[in-house]
């Protein structure tokens, strides 16, 4: 994987490294193990819908699971986790709310209704960074970041600050998406995120009442690009109305039992995760040598 890392970086313009010499260390996260970032070229891919049925699925598998609401402009989690509720503090450290399993922290609890956040750069750092350090996340197995979608400030405040053990890239089939989809994979390979893989979204339609397949926005194309990159294909999700419907009224399909076609995907889709983790090994914080 490390070839297909490399693969990636080739003919890219620059370096972004964010551990570039007269930088601060990305210190980790206490009690956080890994931090899995879950991105997108564009929006309208299901970005959010994959993260959230995704950290639902790896507590499923009994896991220890958090989900941070990175999408600070679009905090879609709280009405997709089906909870509104403000978020208390015990002296400095923001305790999260949990559902499903789940420990959450989304701007939208902050900042509910309809009202847009106008922020630049130094707030948008600000507010990732408390987020991160100033929530009592206690003990996770898998911290889930659903960021923004693009390249933007709040990609790289992350990729600067935080060990992010990976990132997962979310598209469609379609080729308008399929090209951002691939700007957004050089952009992790060029600031040294391992990349876990892409996800196809909304990959194909079975018509109701029927097996009839359609594809919708055309067949197999996440897969070949992954192919092509040198990244890894972690699967493809089904375009359903339910699951539509599951993140509109706050029960996303992956809590549904066991057997169920659509919470499957996603189980799949955590399975295939994880053993992308354990494929690419812990990750090691920075180390002081002290000599003589």
């Amino acid at each position: 994987m490390r070839g297909a890392q490399e693969r990636v970086r080739h003919g890219t313009i620059g370096s972004m490294s964010p551990n570039q010499p007269g930088q601060a260390p990305k210190l980790p996260i206490p009690g956080v193990r890994n931090l899995i970032a879950v991105g997108s070229g564009k929006g309208g891919v299901g970005k959010t819908t994959v993260a959230v049925n995704l950290a639902i699925s790896l507590a499923k598998l009994g896991y220890k699971v958090g989900l941070l609401d990175a999408d600070v402009y679009g905090p879609n989690v709280p009405i997709m986790m089906g909870i509104s509720q403000t978020p208390m503090a015990h002296g400095e450290r923001i305790q999260p709310l949990q559902n499903f399993g789940v420990k959450l922290m989304s701007m939208g609890f902050l900042n509910p209704g309809d009202k847009p956040l106008i922020w630049r750069g130094p707030m948008l750092h600000s507010v990732i960074q408390q987020f991160l350090r100033g929530v009592d996340w206690g003990e996770l197995d898998h911290l889930v970041i659903d960021l923004p979608p693009g390249t933007g400030d709040v990609q790289l405040t992350l990729i600067q600050t935080a060990p992010i053990t990976g990132a997962i890239v979310v598209t469609t089939p379609s080729a308008v998406s399929l090209e951002d989809a691939r700007k957004a994979v050089h952009m992790f390979a060029q600031v040294r995120v391992e990349i876990l893989g892409i996800v196809e979204n909304m990959s194909y339609l079975i018509v109701p009442g029927t097996n009839q397949k359609i594809d919708v926005f055309g067949s197999g194309a996440g897969k070949r690009t992954a192919e092509t990159m040198g990244v890894n294909f972690l699967g493809e999700i089904a375009l359903d109305p339910e699951v539509r419907i599951g993140g509109d009224t706050g029960k996303p399909v992956a809590t549904r039992n066991q057997g169920d076609p659509r919470a499957e995907a996603f189980l799949e889709l955590a399975r295939n995760t994880v053993a992308r983790l354990k494929a690419i090994g812990p990750q090691t914080g920075p180390k002081i040598d002290i000599t003589d």
